[in-house]
């Protein structure tokens, strides 16, 4: 089963998390390949040979040199001026339909789900309608004060008037380095699929970062 996220890493990898039933989470930050050793072919064979199901989660910018270079697109952009991402998700489930048709060592009954208006879908319950309350009635407050260009949320257990400049000078990216990322490969037990070589200088930094952390405490 693959379901498709939108094209932020940092959203399929804490939707990824949250589940506990996906076992595979492509995100853009992360590069990967489809064949040979180490690729997602390879994994998805063998995790459907050990449990017979397999959930895939893939961010919609996820692989998008692969599809663009498939339909001879680069670097097109939408009336708002962000980079036009192609639908990754029919393109590689239409993939994985192929190579298990093309080398067929077992059965595979594939399914594909868009979760976007699933997601969009499901009613507010009372915590939800709460909070979106004060949302509305601190951006009232603001502009009644006077203030512009502004958004609101909490702070510190506190609601905030945040510059939308500040908010939104650089994007939330997935630190692939990072512990959320480490937790998200040991919940799934995913490989990272980075080539040899690149998987070689990724075990040395790693282990110069670990070497480099002091713990204080348990």
């Amino acid at each position: 089963m693959l379901y498709k996220l939108p094209s932020a890493g940092f959203i399929a990898m804490y939707a990824t998390l949250a589940s506990r039933d996906v076992d595979c989470c492509l995100i853009p930050e992360s590069s990967f390949y489809l064949e040979g050793r180490g690729g997602l072919f390879e994994f998805i064979e063998q995790r459907l040979k050990e449990n017979g199901h397999l959930v895939i989660v893939v961010a919609e910018g996820a692989g998008q040199e692969f599809v663009a270079a498939e339909v001879h697109t680069v670097g097109e952009k939408d009336a708002s001026g962000n980079k036009l991402l192609r639908d990754v998700g029919p393109w590689l489930s239409n993939k994985i339909k192929d190579h298990f048709t093309q080398f067929p060592k077992m059965a595979v009954n594939m399914k594909y789900i868009d979760p976007t208006y699933m997601i969009r879908a499901i009613p507010s319950n009372a915590s939800d309608n709460i909070y979106c309350t004060l949302l509305a009635h601190s951006a009232v407050h603001g502009a009644m004060a006077g203030y512009s260009g502004f958004t609101v949320g909490p702070v510190n257990s506190r609601h905030a008037y945040l510059p939308i400049a500040r908010v939104t000078e650089r994007p939330n990216t997935v630190e692939v380095k990072g512990r959320m990322w480490a937790r998200l490969l040991e919940s799934t037990n995913q490989p990272s699929f980075v080539t040899p070589p690149d998987q070689q200088r990724v075990d040395k930094e790693m282990i110069k970062d670990t070497n480099k952390i002091n713990i204080t405490s348990t």
